[in-house]
């Protein structure tokens, strides 16, 4: 197929014109979206936070930039919610199909979206590095990327895919955590319940969430080891390593909030 030219593509005959018109649309949408939100929080940033025009112009790139961020978070979090756990997309006895194999349009669509952000995400983060992020950004948005797209392009392990995809509902903790930071607000009560949120929503979303991915990963083994063999491999290694990462930043946002509530408690 004049698309896709790689062997490794073609272990499944599930591509078709359409369906690559469908990736390819999304994940431009994907990029175009994040170029609209990233001008978008720029502007309003600029007309209704005063602190925004005091900020250096690598402070503003980033601030823009956490504004697409966010937005992103919060769009893949709530459909991937949804396919997860109020479709019967993945439901055990809702299809012949086995969950491994199971897709839908919204599916295909979100991942593809979700390609166009971590491709915008990780180029800014390339470009302007080390600012937006070290190594680990690097590699964490590399592996996304590349999980994603062997998901998308076989139709296999999506709902393994949507589960790491709706861990990003931490994000906006996350970028709340350093606008506040920035604005001069770390102090504030709001940066302490945001750190209070941030700590367990991570240990939800990013450590248990892992552990149950695991469980039904090897409670459907069976099922796993039908897979392709560069999807099932990577499907053995990378949500290790991503949940390696997760416990690592866990680590830190542990260790953080400690601090934060230890220097609340000692100025009152």
């Amino acid at each position: 197929m004049p698309g896709f030219p790689f062997p490794i593509l073609f272990f499944n005959g599930k591509l078709s014109p359409s369906k690559e018109f469908q990736w390819l649309a999304s994940g431009f949408l994907g990029i175009i979206v994040c170029k609209i939100v990233y001008d978008l929080t720029g502007s309003i940033s600029f007309y209704c936070f005063k602190g925004y025009q005091k900020l250096s112009s690598k402070q503003r790139v980033e601030w823009n930039n956490r504004g697409f961020s966010t937005f992103h978070a919060l769009i893949v979090a709530v459909i991937s919610f949804y396919l997860l756990l109020f479709s019967d997309l993945f439901s055990e006895d809702s299809q012949d199909t086995l969950i491994i194999n199971r897709t839908s349009t919204l599916s295909n669509t979100i991942l593809g979206f979700s390609i166009g952000y971590f491709l915008t995400d990780l180029a800014m983060i390339i470009w302007y590095f080390p600012a937006l992020g070290g190594l680990e950004y690097v590699l964490h948005h590399g592996l996304s990327m590349f999980s994603m797209f062997l998901s998308l392009i076989s139709g296999q392990a999506q709902m393994y895919i949507l589960m790491t995809l709706f861990s990003e509902c931490t994000t906006p903790f996350v970028n709340l955590r350093w606008y506040l930071d920035v604005a001069g607000k770390k102090g504030s009560m709001i940066y302490i319940f945001n750190g209070i949120a941030l700590f367990f929503g991570w240990l939800i979303v990013r450590i248990f969430l892992f552990i149950y991915f695991f469980a039904h990963m090897f409670g459907h083994f069976d099922q796993v080891k039908q897979m392709f063999p560069l999807g099932f491999y990577s499907l053995l290694t990378i949500p290790f390593l991503l949940a390696t990462m997760n416990m690592f930043w866990f680590w830190k946002i542990t260790k953080g909030l400690i601090k934060t509530l230890t220097k609340a408690r000692h100025s009152q």
